[in-house]
């Protein structure tokens, strides 16, 4: 395999900056950029050409996309609840910063666009969820990946850019960010729970999730650079065995912490999906896709972490745009 300019937007965050590992465990040289605004700055590995730059920034891009081969769009304002209540900083971020990227690379001539999309293209459907499903998003968040999607597959086309849409959901694992209320449920709850805190569970805790494991998602997201099989597709990428409740991951984080357990339950979120996994299927055929992490290994390796680490306060980065009888408490009341 010859070696490659690839980069990767977010990789100082949690999916971008595992990539970047692998791919200079490989020998390519990575170059990659992010705002900071989700993610940590020890993150980035040390050998990356890195960027403190917001994606949005047309210019910015195509002065550090010039002659890579590869790009990686990872990076996102990945709020799927909370978009419903900052729809303007969730949807803008999404949309505009797919659009910059996109026509940085085909103005550099850039060989592949790799597009991480979201399940949440899905909204409720059948499950799990297949490649081949009508998206139905329900909420902000999930309409603007999957417009992004669309403009993606248009301007590839048009140009001759090859193109990939991969779809990873629910991924856990170090450098997960977990000092944020908004998301990242297993991160929260760890931290939460780490303190001597109950977890909060939204609804009645029987909304259904497969967790992947990050290095899982890794190894089927380095494949897709290389392989001419994959250029147009869409691919689900993570496990669809396993699936839990979040009672039932609340549980299994207790346990792993000898925490007695007595979940604090609030008002279901809205435009919350109920059950959401993806099938593995198109991912087992390309790549021989498995999973070699369980639940409670990876969960044990975001514990490890956060220990090493140290439990952090939440910090309330995002401006609710629209506060109503509707918003969480947890938030417009900062209760973490």
């Amino acid at each position: 395999m010859s070696k490659k300019r690839i980069f990767i937007s977010g990789v100082a965050g949690f999916l971008g900056s595992h990539l970047a590992d692998s791919f200079l465990k490989q020998g390519h040289e990575v170059v990659g950029c992010d705002n900071l605004f989700g993610g940590y700055l020890d993150n980035v590995p040390k050998d990356v050409e890195f960027y403190q730059y917001d994606c949005s920034y047309l210019n910015s891009m195509k002065k550090i996309t010039k002659d890579c081969d590869i790009v990686y769009h990872c990076a996102a304002l990945a709020y799927e609840g909370l978009s419903v209540f900052s729809p303007y900083v969730v949807c803008k971020s999404i949309y505009e910063s797919t659009i910059s990227l996109m026509t940085a690379a085909i103005s550099n001539d850039v060989e592949r666009f790799v597009y991480c999309s979201s399940m949440a293209r899905y909204g409720t459907n059948e499950i799990p969820f297949k490649e081949d499903y009508l998206p139905v998003p329900q909420d902000p968040y999930g309409i603007s990946k999957y417009a992004a999607e669309l403009v993606v597959k248009n301007l590839a086309e048009v140009h001759g850019l090859e193109h990939v849409i991969v779809v990873p959901h629910n991924i856990i694992g170090p450098r997960q960010k977990y000092d944020d209320p908004y998301r990242n449920v297993a991160s929260i709850m760890i931290n939460l729970m780490l303190q001597g805190r109950q977890p909060v569970i939204y609804g009645d805790g029987e909304q259904k999730r497969c967790f992947s494991f990050v290095q899982d998602v890794i190894n089927c997201l380095q494949a897709v650079a290389f392989d001419k099989d994959v250029v147009g597709e869409i691919i689900n990428v993570g496990p669809d065995e396993g699936s839990v409740t979040i009672n039932e991951l609340a549980k299994v984080i207790a346990e792993l912490l000898d925490f007695d357990l007595d979940p604090i339950y609030m008002p279901g979120r809205p435009q919350e999906v109920k059950l959401a996994t993806c099938s593995s299927d198109k991912a087992r055929k390309l790549f021989g896709y498995e999973t070699t992490y369980d639940l409670k290994q990876g969960l044990q390796e975001m514990i490890n972490y956060i220990k090493e680490k140290g439990t952090k306060e939440f910090k309330y980065h995002i401006d609710l745009e629209i506060v109503n009888d509707l918003t969480p408490k947890t938030w417009h009341e900062k209760l973490f």
